[in-house]
């Protein structure tokens, strides 16, 4: 690894310096009772290096998945900022951590945590957010894990990248193969591998997991202590059916095989959050979906408490799993385009993301139905589409004055946001779907409505491109102009976009569709979101 660049000014906490080296070279602790920055539960371990992750041979969890290990990023420097512990993470931890961040001279700033939506003003993730992005730092973080609930959304906030979960490469089940014809049950508020434990303690040789009937056929591979097998909730039913209709009931479980490549991924699970935004419903979010379950990445220990193994390593599952494959994703492209701003870099990954699965029809829920655009948003991740989008959506920084200033805050409330003094009245305020996001969310009644959008040019110089519109249902869509022709790079044109509800539409609720720029070698997609009322 290459030394730290000439910017950083981080530092390591003065009982964990000898720990750092040329990869790590910051960690600091903000929990008042543990200043170690040492991880103690995983999550932290494993989302730093699904993010930045070195290469590592024979990586495997129970010989499942076993391989070669590498983050996104791998050549990239890590700085670890701990700011929570088995309480959870401290509001003001959380942002005190972020300042240091910035000004310690990271880059990406990835985030797999999160809380409840609240106004802007109010969240502490969305404060420290705001001056990353202000300082050329792009934050990404998780979407939440409250799916697949309307309006679960975390991290709402345009200048954050809020990343929500695709299932990427099939599905695997536990590598064991046992039978049995003792049955017993366990439930109650106990997790998934502490059910096992129970089991297991109980005389107990295997475990079937039955899923809730909300996850579908989302199925989660977990580090049991005993052979499991997690099955959905439909399948679940079956084999209680079985267990209730004889007196001895044989279970088998037969380790099938890694799937790779199945034909519906990706698709998004069921805990994924949703949109629409409730703190800001003119911003389409989550804004891309990444991969983010049964993700095999470096743990604190052994998960297979073998004396005699040294494999540190774990899968789990959640949008913090995804988060940091979308950072990591942008590390690679602040790299590769070192000019780029946050803005940019977001819009790329938006604009380019894929919107079908490998059958090449639309991006599945945990249902087996075509997932919605609050569950999508973008579509998935495309890293090497989004290294030359073609075109990009700037959002100047200074447009988040009139955006805040239009969702009708205070000015001290503003003010709490910019650190700077402001008079709301002061300011032409402009609607949420005004700003230069790469895409639309809108609520449409009677009235029509008109927006504009302003795309530069980094792809060729001279080029042409055409609109093609996919019009939500009952909604026209006018794009005018309709073709833009650009004569040299960092060219900046303008369209409008009209949205008027039909006359014949008699459909209520939420609509979706899409814009498109195309040209003979690009395709810049934005998602249209239209809740109809």
């Amino acid at each position: 690894m290459a030394p730290p660049p000439a910017k950083w000014k981080g530092k390591c906490e003065s009982n964990f310096t000898t720990k750092c080296n040329n990869k790590l070279i910051g960690a600091r602790s903000y929990i008042k009772d543990n200043r170690s920055p040492i991880d103690e539960d995983g999550h932290g371990t494993h989302t730093a290096s699904t993010a930045a992750g070195g290469f590592v041979r024979g990586a495997n969890v129970y010989g499942n998945a076993n391989g070669t290990a590498v983050g996104v990023a791998p050549l990239a420097h890590l700085a670890i900022y701990k700011v929570c512990d088995s309480f959870g993470c401290s509001d003001s931890h959380v942002l005190v951590a972020m300042d240091e961040a910035i000004d310690d001279g990271v880059d990406i700033l990835s985030l797999s945590l999160g809380g409840f939506t609240s106004p802007f003003h109010n969240d502490p993730i969305a404060l420290g957010a705001y001056s990353a992005t202000e300082r050329g730092i792009l934050v990404s973080c998780s979407a939440g894990n409250s799916g697949p609930y309307n309006s679960s959304v975390a991290n709402e906030a345009p200048w954050i990248l809020t990343v929500g979960e695709a299932l990427s490469i099939g599905n695997s089940k536990p590598l064991f193969n046992w039978e049995t014809n003792k049955k017993s049950r366990v439930g109650g508020g106990i997790t998934r591998v502490g059910k096992g434990q129970v089991i297991k303690n109980s005389g107990g040789i295997g475990m079937i997991v039955i899923n809730e009937e909300e996850d579908g056929f989302t199925t989660s591979a977990d580090a049991h202590v005993l052979p499991a097998l997690d099955v959905t909730y439909a399948n679940g039913m079956k084999i209680l059916a079985y267990m209730n209709s004889t007196k001895e009931p044989v279970a088998r479980i037969t380790f099938q095989g890694m799937i790779i490549g199945d034909k519906n991924a990706p698709t998004v699970a069921s805990f994924s959050s949703r949109g629409p935004s409730t703190a800001s419903p003119g911003i389409l979010k989550p804004d891309i979906i990444g991969p983010g379950i049964n993700i095999l990445a470096a743990w604190p220990t052994s998960m297979e408490n073998n004396a005699y193994t040294k494999s540190t390593f774990n899968i789990i599952s959640g949008t913090s799993m995804s988060c940091p494959h979308l950072s990591g994703i942008a590390t690679l492209l602040k790299s590769a385009q070192p000019t780029w701003c946050p803005a940019t870099i977001k819009s790329a990954i938006m604009t380019t993301g894929d919107t079908v699965n490998l059958a090449n029809n639309p991006i599945l829920d945990e249902r087996l139905l075509s997932a919605n655009i609050f569950a999508v948003g973008a579509g998935r991740v495309n890293p090497s589409r989004a290294n030359d989008p073609g075109l990009i959506y700037d959002t100047p920084f200074k447009s988040y004055l009139p955006y805040l200033c239009g969702l009708n805050y205070t000015n001290r409330q503003v003010q709490n946001l910019l650190q700077c003094k402001v008079n709301c009245l002061e300011v032409k305020s402009i609607p949420e779907a005004q700003l230069n996001y790469p895409s639309f969310s809108i609520t449409l009644g009677a009235n029509s409505q008109m927006y504009t959008r302003t795309v530069t040019n980094v792809g060729e110089a001279k080029s042409t491109y055409s609109v093609e519109m996919v019009s939500p249902p009952g909604v026209s869509v006018i794009v005018n102009p309709s073709t833009l022709k650009f004569s040299k790079l960092n060219q900046k044109l303008t369209y409008r976009v009209t949205f008027s509800r039909k006359a014949s539409s008699s459909t209520s609720g939420v609509v979706q569709g899409f814009l498109k720029w195309t040209s003979n070698r690009y395709s810049v997609r934005s998602p249209i979101a239209v809740v109809l009322v």
